[in-house]
């Protein structure tokens, strides 16, 4: 793929060059409705329809997630720019629609003439859409964004720095991956880092049962039609034929992991065809398809966790409320 330029130069888009081996979503159904216990990728929730039913779940009154951080970004924003002296680029893992992110991108742009802004997203349709919009609104910015997955684009030689790096992992993504694999995903970050530069974390914080389990489970159904999409999804692109109505969606939060679990329960026995993958799975009742774990964090486990990749734990900012943290490591 050639780069995509735009706007007198100042976008950029860039596939990953180095060879990258993704199971596609066909291959990761079958694997996973075939193991014991069944499991699905919580990455595949965001198609068209799921991407549109999380929009509509960040403005439930139970998801205080994406409200929360907001606060904090608009609250300590121009602290978290200036932190590391300036000037500074950007570098932000998972950018999405970057709605955010302007926040940071208009302090930065308060105490230098000039912002360098290179997000990395696994779709390039929403990269490409919030980065035209972003040069649009902001004459002085200049964007190289790359698609792909965060290990590929760490490594991609194209990834270039002209000086001191605050890189970005906002919106609670820390807490999508089992804990060994943040880590993992952490150190190739620092490793990528030099002395200098800095790493902002959003991370949802541990607090009680019922708020977290509301938060991921509310009165209204969005989450559960969110959750029930990805069965949705494997009917309209895999040919299968899961009535929705068989399965029930259930959030519990694990203390001991710190993790609000999320799965859709079968609500009798009874048999899926699936066209596309020639195979039909069966099902008991009261059987469990996992979609998604979401860990949470105290402000130990924050430290710890950057501590396991090599990052020091300089500061962090909460909400009034204590809800959600930003977190600013160095390497």
């Amino acid at each position: 793929m050639h780069p995509i330029t735009g706007s007198s130069g100042r976008l950029e888009i860039h596939a990953a060059s180095l060879p990258q081996r993704a199971a596609s979503f066909a291959d990761e159904v079958i694997a996973g409705l075939c193991a014991t216990p069944k499991h699905l990728p919580s990455k595949y929730f965001y198609d068209e329809l799921g991407s549109a039913l999380f929009d509509a779940i960040t403005v439930l009154p139970e998801y205080y997630l994406t409200r929360a951080e907001t606060e904090i970004l608009r609250e300590w924003g121009w602290e978290m720019v200036r932190a590391l002296g300036n000037p500074i680029e950007f570098v932000e893992l998972g950018s999405g629609s970057a709605v955010k992110t302007r926040i940071l991108i208009e302090e930065a742009l308060r105490v230098q003439r000039t912002l360098r802004y290179c997000p990395i997203d696994i779709s390039g349709e929403a990269l490409q859409a919030s980065a035209q919009s972003l040069v649009g609104a902001y004459p002085a910015l200049n964007v190289s964004g790359f698609v792909g997955d965060y290990f590929s684009i760490l490594r991609e030689p194209r990834l270039r720095r002209d000086g001191k790096v605050l890189a970005m992992f906002m919106g609670s993504n820390i807490g999508n991956y089992d804990p060994p694999v943040a880590v993992q995903l952490l150190t190739a970050i620092a490793r990528w880092l030099k002395p200098g530069d800095g790493l902002l974390i959003g991370a949802d914080r541990k607090k009680d049962a019922r708020t977290l389990q509301l938060a991921y489970d509310d009165p209204a159904g969005v989450t559960a039609a969110f959750n029930k999409n990805l069965l949705g999804r494997i009917n309209r692109e895999l040919g299968g034929t899961f009535d929705l109505h068989d399965f029930t969606h259930v959030a519990r939060y694990d203390q001991m992991r710190g993790a609000v679990d999320s799965s859709l329960v079968a609500n009798r026995a009874h048999e899926v065809r699936i066209t596309a993958l020639d195979a039909t799975i069966a099902f008991e009742r009261g059987e469990a398809i996992h979609t998604e774990s979401s860990y949470k964090y105290s402000s130990d486990d924050l430290k710890a966790l950057g501590e396991a990749a090599g990052l020091r734990l300089t500061r962090s900012w909460s909400d009034p409320q204590e809800r959600f943290s930003v977190a600013l490591y160095i390497p």
